[in-house]
């Protein structure tokens, strides 16, 4: 990784435009050729240290909740039922977190409340697994900036 490359990573991490060659205006701003930072940032999504572009969605204004699900997993099942919650498109984040309470895989769901409740169930029946449900109440905090350059 070079200065260049940070100084995407710091860029991305602010914004992306919302224009019609979002590409072309922030390699722009960054004083460097389109064709250049597509392919800097298809680099750095390979290496792992973009894992994806794309907005942070505020749920309640889309009449949608978030939802934090967690389950007792053994270490020799976690695959089995992380496959399992990983099926549904609304299930944004699935982390194996071993911990004291034994509740060890812990995912959330984005969707309408009704949604979310038909995909608790349906994962609770496919998977005969105890869960701790913790629906989202209030919001601190939306988004993590790190200090690149």
């Amino acid at each position: 990784m070079d200065e260049i490359d940070l100084r995407i990573l710091a860029a991305l991490q602010e914004s992306f435009p919302l224009v019609e060659r979002p590409f072309l205006e922030l390699a722009e701003s960054l004083g460097i050729e389109e064709d250049e930072l597509i392919r800097r940032v298809s680099r750095l999504k390979e290496l792992g240290l973009i894992r994806r572009i794309g907005p942070i969605l505020d749920l309640r204004r889309l009449g949608m909740s978030g939802v934090l699900v967690a389950m007792k997993v053994s270490p020799e099942d976690a695959d089995s039922v992380s496959s399992v919650v990983n099926g549904y498109d609304e299930v944004s984040h699935n982390y194996l977190r071993p911990n004291d309470s034994g509740y060890n895989l812990w995912f959330t769901i984005s969707a309408p409340a009704e949604r979310a409740d038909e995909i608790i169930s349906e994962i609770k029946r496919r998977t005969g697994r105890e869960m701790l449900v913790l629906p989202t109440i209030r919001i601190f905090k939306i988004g993590v900036k790190f200090d690149i350059i």
